[in-house]
């Protein structure tokens, strides 16, 4: 896969690699036309996705768009049976069964009789979310990734709950976060990655992963993100219920302190907003008022990618950055973070002073690479 520029002999060579966190292995390795400069619009989906028919999200999109400060006090009499109908078409078919046992197609048999009882669970408060079922898959380096598999049923709230909010948060989400968001894919970010680096003043890479952000994230401080914008004190709970479900493993229920379970429908919005809060909102305040030259970002989900312009931006970034996830219970990985010099010009500043080769970063299951075209 090779992103090259117009203007210069210069390309950005990314060479297809295992990644950390063990992304898909289907990646396309074609070059994708008309990459853009989306790595600070706020407004920069291409890639065509479903899009809510639901009239009153639309006007819940269209007051969270207006209203950025609005706080949304009745959002619960959205989810609805046509929703509920809608999320469980969204869910996979041959997904495995949380510990209810319950797949897909037993449900379906007798589908609008469980929606009707399940939309009144919901709605009279005795909905309760059931621990997710353990299971664990190889990550590359030879460890284990803990998943979680939720019940059938706590699957379709979550997915019709995600759709209400993700009304909600998309207009307030920034344009450098790409990861679990609808109308985006790793497409969309590696060649938003490729535009930054290749036509913008970029000298320097900052490659960063949080370290077991999705087991680590607050709770408390989670529930405080999202009350900014959720007024609603039914969906809050709904949330409370997800997080304090826990997991089951060998039979036995392990209570859900922290963190959020990786695999479960609700987490990847829930982890988006986490870092929403404590890294885009913060690292775009950082970039306007503290850098000293140009300054990227690309975010997808807890693996983030910046690009300096001056070497002295990069390592106060990251030295203020560890601070910044440190009060928010987050820390990043020592040694999947690391600052190189990356760029257009890199390798020729780099034999002006008698070095190397520049290094190469993982991202996204592909090595970057300085190389020319």
């Amino acid at each position: 896969m090779m992103y090259d520029q117009e203007k210069s002999d210069l390309s950005i060579v990314a060479v297809k690699s295992v990644n950390k966190g063990g992304q898909p292995s289907a990646e396309s390795m074609e070059r994708r036309e008309r990459a853009e400069g989306n790595t600070v619009e706020n407004h920069t989906c291409r890639t065509p996705s479903r899009e809510s028919g639901f009239q009153g999200l639309n006007r819940v999109r269209q007051a969270a768009k207006a209203k950025k400060k609005e706080k949304f006090t009745a959002l619960l009499h959205h989810i609805d049976v046509e929703l509920l109908r809608a999320a469980f078409s969204w869910l996979k078919r041959d997904a495995a069964p949380g510990i209810d046992g319950v797949t897909w197609k037993e449900y379906e048999q007798n589908l609008e009789a469980n929606l009707i009882e399940l939309h009144a669970r919901v709605h009279r408060g005795a909905y309760r979310a059931l621990p997710s079922r353990r299971k664990y898959i190889a990550k590359p380096d030879g460890r284990q990734r803990p998943l979680g598999i939720a019940a059938l049923e706590d699957k379709i709230v979550q997915r019709a709950v995600v759709e209400v909010l993700n009304a909600i948060y998309e207009t307030d989400f920034l344009g450098f976060s790409y990861g679990f968001r609808p109308k985006r894919s790793q497409h969309n970010t590696l060649d938003s990655l490729a535009f930054a680096i290749t036509r913008t003043k970029v000298s320097w890479i900052w490659d960063a992963d949080l370290a077991k952000f999705f087991d680590s994230l607050s709770h408390d401080w989670l529930i405080r993100f999202v009350e900014h914008r959720i007024g609603d004190a039914r969906i809050i709970r709904l949330i409370r219920k997800w997080l304090k479900a826990g997991v089951m493993e060998d039979g036995k229920v392990i209570a859900g302190e922290v963190g959020s379970p990786q695999g479960s429908v609700a987490s990847p919005l829930l982890a988006n907003i986490y870092l929403h809060y404590v890294f885009d909102l913060w690292a775009d305040r950082w970039r306007r008022h503290h850098a000293q030259g140009n300054v990227i970002f690309v975010r997808y989900a807890d693996d983030i990618v910046a690009g300096f312009e001056h070497e002295a931006d990069a390592k106060r970034f990251h030295a203020e950055v560890q601070q910044r996830m440190e009060q928010f219970a987050l820390s990043l990985h020592p040694e999947k973070t690391r600052l190189i010099e990356f760029g257009r010009f890199a390798a020729e500043n780099r034999a002006k002073r008698g070095l190397g080769k520049p290094e190469t970063f993982n991202f996204l299951g592909f090595t970057h690479i300085c190389g020319r075209s």
